[in-house]
């Protein structure tokens, strides 16, 4: 099975984002968390085969510099390993400040490449994100209306990704408009060429359907590189198929059984995980940690665990959130500085997942990427394997921590999931699913 598409993502949620819509669509993925240390030593990737390898990086929010070099030890490792495209994947909404971290990175993989165009199209209808002249909406509002614009790292206040995109760039950005994208593949393919002759390095290509995404896929199967977001990937498969590299994976999305005790870890403050946690709240025992009376990590978790003691079970989760409104975390800022807050948060919930899973926890539900991230680096889990999808954009995913020799493996089963992931009853209905 050799290795087709090699993936970068900028989180931990964002990479099973995008592993969940390759496997829906026939290829069978591997998520690597971080770069693997072989890459270092520039020797093969020590990996299962797959058609998809998604490297999960933590360098969404990390100086640029360090995204940079990132990004470029998991291209380097992707392409050791066979990859024949890239592909950069950052979220729906374009996480980004206008340092980056989304244009110098694609910048450095593009100089990687000997490439001199990419295409950006961050778009996912399925969950609300759709990109119409340029402008990026989540649901019916503008970006910088929707909530993102009080984002705790990455406010967003500019809907405009060409713009947006513009000043992150050493190159310079044109648009590929609707009116184009609704005449198909081949249209939009001569659209980009005649950007790219033109000077143009990147193209925002609107889509609001996910007709457009699998015709922007299309018109993409000769770049190198292709930035965006997971909803652009599902026109990619097909590509791998027309040129015979791609059989048939009826059991792409196949998972050990799951055992085990439930529950969830909150750090996301979005209104999406917000909404799930009040939902959660008339089903589920429900523990709301105030960050900001106890600003000790160690302290919280300890509180976190105590409390979860006689509520664990196999049936209904408990939910364990230190998600907040925005004059919460805004006051939790001005206290601690941006960074330690955060920082406080990941190491609290991380310790609290630890905690569950010594207590038998064997089903974790984790919202946010930054918690994600922490969460899963504290569980020392190196490599996931894709499920199937739970809500748009969320897989259950098994991280393998061992097994008897002839016995099923033995592991955790996680779902990773962006804070702007998932319907109302998510923290309830992922149970149901596995």
């Amino acid at each position: 099975m050799p290795l087709l598409l090699g993936c970068i993502a900028d989180d931990f949620t964002g990479a099973t984002d995008l592993a969940s819509m390759l496997v829906k669509n026939g290829m069978a993925t591997v998520q690597v968390i971080g770069v693997p240390p072989a890459a270092e030593r520039q020797e093969p990737f020590p990996l299962p085969e797959a058609d998809a390898i998604v490297i999960a990086l933590k360098s969404r929010t990390t100086p640029a510099n360090e995204a940079i070099a990132e990004s470029l030890a998991a291209a380097e490792a992707l392409l050791a390993a066979g990859a024949t495209q890239l592909f950069f994947k950052y979220c729906s909404t374009f996480d980004s400040t206008d340092a980056g971290n989304i244009g110098p990175v694609a910048d450095a993989l593009l100089k990687r490449l000997g490439a001199g165009f990419a295409l950006a199209c961050p778009a996912f209808p399925a969950n609300g994100r759709s990109i119409y002249q340029g402008h990026l909406f989540a649901g019916a509002h503008l970006l910088n209306e929707s909530g993102m614009e009080n984002h705790p790292l990455t406010p967003m206040r500019d809907p405009n990704l060409v713009r947006v995109l513009g000043r992150q760039t050493e190159g310079s950005v044109g648009l590929v408009p609707f009116s184009v994208v609704e005449q198909g593949a081949t249209a939009i393919r001569q659209a980009m060429t005649r950007l790219a002759e033109g000077g143009r390095r990147y193209a925002i290509v609107d889509a609001v359907t996910d007709a457009h995404l699998v015709a922007i896929g299309e018109a993409a199967a000769k770049h190198p590189l292709i930035t965006g977001g997971s909803g652009i990937a599902m026109g990619l498969p097909a590509n791998f198929r027309a040129q015979g590299l791609l059989p048939p994976r009826p059991d792409a999305a196949a998972l050990p059984a799951a055992r085990g005790l439930c529950a969830v870890v909150a750090g996301s403050c979005s209104r999406a995980t917000l909404g799930q946690i009040g939902f959660a709240r008339d089903h589920a025992p429900v523990l709301e940690l105030d960050v900001l009376a106890t600003p000790d990590a160690a302290a919280l978790a300890a509180q976190a665990l105590a409390w979860s003691e006689g509520k664990l079970n196999a049936e209904r989760p408990v939910v364990i959130a230190a998600s907040a409104p925005p004059e919460k975390v805004a006051a939790l800022q001005a206290k601690l500085g941006r960074d330690a807050a955060g920082a406080l948060v990941e190491h609290a919930l991380a310790a609290v997942a630890q905690g569950l899973v010594a207590r038998g926890v064997g089903r974790l539900v984790v919202a946010g990427g930054e918690t994600s991230g922490a969460v899963v680096s504290a569980l020392g889990v190196r490599m996931l394997r894709i499920g199937a999808e739970i809500d748009p954009g969320v897989p259950w995913t098994f991280a393998e921590t061992g097994s008897a020799e002839g016995a099923e493996p033995a592991g955790i089963h996680l779902a990773l999931k962006s804070g702007n992931f998932g319907g109302r009853d998510f923290f309830l209905k992922a149970f149901q699913h596995v």
